[in-house]
């Protein structure tokens, strides 16, 4: 529900993020690139008149095929660049056992987003930062790779400050939306300190940048 988030929070700032998204499990950007496993992504770029388009490899593409990541890449910006968008890149976050990579995965972004021009979303430094600070706060589902409630919160701040320069003056602690039949449907309740201690780690990494 990250996309879904992401465009709550805006609701309170200067602009609304309208978001999509062109995901399957795994993905490589490769594979958006082929339109393989279904994906559209190229299509959905060419006519979806999108300001921003986000890139995310595959979670290991960083370690292990770094050179198909920096192909793609380059591809994928060129065309987004074509259709009249600006290309930002995910720089995600190592998995709970292997916070090492980070450091891996963090040069691999910042090097790919500098040789094409575009915007780092910093979200695994957020992470790192926020493990550091309040270690009892749990980010990822027990699978420790794929974030929590509280990991896609975080991840959803980095993503508004970075694109639009600013957080709602207050973050709201509930989420909700409506599925495609108008019914409710819970997303997730932050609470009061984490509200504040997640603007505050956003803010601060995402200004870095």
């Amino acid at each position: 529900n990250l996309s879904h988030i992401v465009s709550l929070i805006s609701n309170k700032t200067k602009t609304k993020i309208v978001a999509k998204k062109s995901t399957v499990g795994g993905a490589k950007l490769r594979e958006h690139w082929f339109g393989e496993r279904g994906l559209k992504t190229k299509e959905l770029i060419k006519n979806g008149g999108f300001d921003v388009v986000v890139l995310q490899g595959h979670s290991m593409s960083t370690i292990k095929e770094p050179d198909s990541l920096v192909k793609y890449s380059k591809l994928l910006c060129d065309y987004i660049k074509a259709h009249k968008a600006k290309p930002y890149f995910y720089l995600t976050w190592a998995r709970e056992k292997t916070p090492h990579t980070q450091a891996i995965i963090n040069k691999g972004y910042t090097a790919i987003s500098k040789a094409n021009d575009a915007t780092l979303v910093p979200v695994g430094k957020a992470w790192a930062k926020s493990q550091e600070l309040q270690p009892y706060i749990k980010l990822f589902t027990p699978d420790g790779s794929h974030p929590s409630r509280m990991g896609t919160f975080l991840t959803a701040c980095v993503f508004v400050k970075s694109i639009l320069g600013e957080l709602p003056d207050k973050l709201s602690n509930g989420y909700y939306t409506t599925d495609a039949n108008g019914e409710f449907v819970y997303l997730m309740q932050v609470s009061e300190f984490n509200l504040n201690f997640f603007r505050k780690i956003a803010e601060d990494v995402a200004e870095d940048f």
